[in-house]
């Protein structure tokens, strides 16, 4: 890739227009271009049938696209399908289409790779090795939305941020796929469908609070005391349970958004009513629900999945508490692509060398 070309896709329209202009192209052929590098997904500039060849040159000597493309992908059982994508540069991220009876999610990355090393999570096994651009948060919900209309007739009807990396930790790539996703210029989705989920980084937290957005948040708690989420979860060092709530309230004050908070439940370690108890009243700072993750194993991994007897009864202690509780049994498992089992496989190999082994 020349250094010198600009990514078409982190500039505006505006600029776009401008850029046009200046060699004497209308307004709405910045406008088709803008199109087809958004709505339609174009990987290149030969694409765009309707351009004039003397645009198409132009494009080519000053842009690039970020593009995004499915380097390999693996079908479950259970329907669920996880995709190794490939950036422009030759990087590996990976994204998952999870189907049930009510919905189809996508679940995509923020990070090639992630830099907090959750002990229970395989993606923080690999370091990070850049954050991904607006464009390539778009591709994964744009080329996930296409396997759902081709293997199951049906849009997407919801987006996590739940894959690869911290989000909140590229805040500004992620509003900006965020918006385009959103956007009717891009996929058109409502923001109420997409969900951000974060170890936990309360500054962040508080500017999306100022910045009043419009979709969920999501909390990856999966300890309510100190000690033991910072055994597990460096993060909680720096961003304690204290200060995690006062910027919790803040958001909520802010964006009147109830918050989800996510709960892995590991065996021996958070699954007693101790626990329980200890959630139920961190959970009194705001109007929340709770979705209790079911373990999944990673390769080496120190923990074991809870017994679903202590489960049910840890589940059943909140409800007594008039909250909200889910219990999510894990989809995708048989291909790892199951929560907290991304970048599972090959993970001794560099990551921009993986692809899935099919």
């Amino acid at each position: 890739m020349d250094i010198s070309k600009k990514n078409i896709r982190s500039n505006p329209l505006e600029d776009l227009i401008q850029s046009f202009e200046s060699i004497g192209e209308k307004k709405f052929r910045a406008k088709q271009v803008y199109e087809w590098i958004w709505k339609r997904g174009a990987q290149t500039f030969e694409e765009m049938h309707n351009i004039s060849k003397k645009v198409i040159d132009f494009l080519n000597e000053n842009y690039f696209i970020d593009a995004v493309s499915i380097s390999d992908q693996q079908h479950s059982n259970d329907g669920t399908i996880k995709c190794a994508f490939r950036s422009f540069d030759g990087q590996i991220m990976e994204g998952v289409l999870i189907p049930t009876s009510s919905r189809i999610t996508a679940c995509i990355s923020s990070q090639v790779g992630c830099s907090l090393a959750c002990k229970f999570c395989a993606t923080g096994r690999l370091k990070l090795m850049r954050n991904l651009t607006p464009g390539e948060i778009y591709d994964q919900v744009k080329l996930l939305n296409d396997l759902s209309e081709k293997h199951f007739n049906q849009r997407l009807s919801n987006i996590v941020f739940m894959g690869m990396g911290e989000p909140l930790l590229n805040y500004k790539n992620m509003i900006g796929g965020i918006d385009m996703i959103c956007s009717e210029d891009g996929l058109g989705f409502s923001p109420k469908r997409v969900t951000v989920s974060t170890a936990g980084i309360a500054k962040m937290i508080q500017k999306m609070g100022d910045d009043k957005v419009k979709f969920n948040l999501a909390l990856s708690l999966h300890a309510a005391n100190d000690e033991k989420r910072s055994a597990i979860m460096e993060i909680n060092d720096s961003n304690n349970l204290e200060v995690l709530a006062e910027s919790l309230k803040y958001f909520y004050a802010e964006t009147n958004t109830r918050i989800t908070f996510e709960y892995i439940i590991f065996k021996d370690f958070n699954d007693s009513l101790e626990d329980a108890k200890e959630l139920a009243d961190f959970c009194k700072n705001i109007p929340v629900k709770i979705n209790i993750i079911e373990y999944n194993p990673i390769d080496e991994g120190e923990f074991q999945q809870a017994d679903p007897k202590k489960v049910d009864a840890f589940a059943r202690y909140l409800e007594s508490c008039n909250l909200v509780v889910n219990v999510r049994r894990s989809r995708g498992k048989d291909i790892d692509a199951a929560c907290g089992q991304l970048a599972n496989k090959n993970n001794a190999i560099p990551l921009k060398e993986r692809v899935l082994k099919s």
